[in-house]
């Protein structure tokens, strides 16, 4: 908990995948999403842990389906994180030159997803 309330200040998220039966409840906690993480007196500045329990992907039978659902659930809050460490140190997107929104030949496309 020290360390993810450290963390908490910091440019990363941490995301936890449950596999197995167990009890997960300390997981739950440390996802913070319902109760700010606290430690000896110090709550964390944002809310940087995603976890995920795996078995409740488990029971569907497509494969294909409980991957991109896992994956869903997974990425689910960074964004909202990224957003909240941008904020906490007012940090403003750049805006894109005229000229560079006007010609996107030099955009490329992002590279296309491969299973491995």
């Amino acid at each position: 908990m020290q360390a993810i309330i450290r963390a908490s200040t910091l440019p990363m998220s941490i995301i936890i995948v449950g596999v197995g039966n167990a009890d997960f409840t300390a997981m739950n906690e440390l996802d913070a999403d319902t109760i700010p993480l606290v430690f000896n007196g110090i709550q964390a500045q944002r809310d940087i842990v995603q976890f995920v329990p795996f078995r409740n992907f488990q029971r569907l039978h497509n494969v294909s389906t409980a991957k991109a659902y896992l994956a869903k659930e997974v990425l689910a809050e960074i964004p909202d994180q990224l957003v909240g460490y941008m904020k906490s140190r007012n940090i403003k997107p750049k805006q894109l030159q005229a000229q560079r929104s006007t010609n996107t030949s030099s955009m490329l496309p992002p590279p296309p997803y491969s299973e491995r």
